[in-house]
């Protein structure tokens, strides 16, 4: 007599089996966050790690080579180029995430209500934004540095109007798809408040891109900023960031001093970091979905 078969489906141990390679964080991924932690951290405790004091004069040589005293070596007057990198962090950093909070809020915003309450707001809001993203972003930074000098609030109101049009297209378009959906449409039917709308049905279903963008144009707005610095018309001096840390030891390049290439390294490690966490993320969200 057979005994009967104790054979476990192969659909019943396939989630299993897939299950580890779902959780495995990338390698990639990882090497992104922990780029884009230490920038935030430089940002945030920079200036009380700083060795020397990023103002004062602590070597007779200018562009000095790397050496256990100097670990990034000295500046074009002979000032600690790790305490200036470190200080210069919280005006990269902190003025391109300002910059992106402003835009990515008021973008996402306008965004919401303008696909939630379509017809004629959604027309005016969409032309008008239309016609402030065809203005180039470093065009338009030029026109205002030029018009009203250059300040940090200016900086962070320049970046943020450049780049919120951008944001308004991207949450515009994914909440016009959201909203034409069934569980939107029985929060019409019962009434629902354009508010609660907004804030409960058509916005929780739309986050993760909308996160996805808040990173691409976070790094944009660093390489505005980066750009406008190393043209002069960003942070003003005494003040510097890793572009003005650029352009002020530019005289080193051909020397190949630690100076000019450091600064240059931090703007492409916080940048790739971000790039690649932002990555991590769509890639880990698609694995799930499917």
């Amino acid at each position: 007599m057979k005994t009967p078969s104790t054979t476990v489906p192969a659909s019943a141990g396939a989630p299993a089996e897939r299950r580890p390679a779902l959780l495995a964080p990338s390698l990639l991924g990882m090497l992104g966050l922990v780029l884009t932690a230490l920038c935030l951290l430089m940002a945030l405790f920079g200036p009380s790690l700083a060795p020397y004091d990023p103002a004062a004069i602590v070597d007779e040589e200018v562009f000095g080579a790397i050496s256990s005293q100097f670990l990034l070596g000295t500046d074009y007057l002979g000032r600690d180029m790790l305490s200036r990198i470190l200080v210069g962090a919280r005006f990269t950093v902190a003025l391109a995430l300002a910059a992106t909070l402003l835009a990515s809020l008021t973008g996402t915003t306008l965004g919401l209500f303008a696909a939630t309450a379509g017809g004629l707001v959604d027309a005016t809001l969409s032309r008008a934004l239309d016609a402030l993203i065809s203005i180039p972003s470093k065009m338009f930074a030029l026109m205002m540095v030029a018009s009203f000098g250059s300040s940090v609030p200016l900086l962070i109101l320049t970046a943020a109007i450049s780049f919120m049009p951008g944001s308004y297209r991207i949450a515009r378009a994914l909440a016009v798809n959201v909203q034409a959906m069934d569980f939107v449409q029985a929060a019409r039917s019962r009434g629902e408040g354009m508010a609660y709308i907004m804030r409960v049905e058509i916005l929780p279903n739309m986050i993760g891109p909308v996160l996805a963008d808040f990173g691409l144009r976070f790094v944009f707005i660093v390489l505005l900023l980066s750009g406008l610095s190393f043209l002069s018309l960003g942070v003003q001096p005494p003040d510097a960031d890793w572009g003005s840390l650029v352009r002020e030891n530019i005289a080193g390049l051909s020397e190949g001093a630690p100076a000019v290439l450091m600064p240059a390294l931090a703007i492409a490690l916080l940048t790739i970091g971000v790039n690649l966490l932002i990555d991590n993320l769509r890639g880990g969200r698609a694995g799930k979905e499917g």
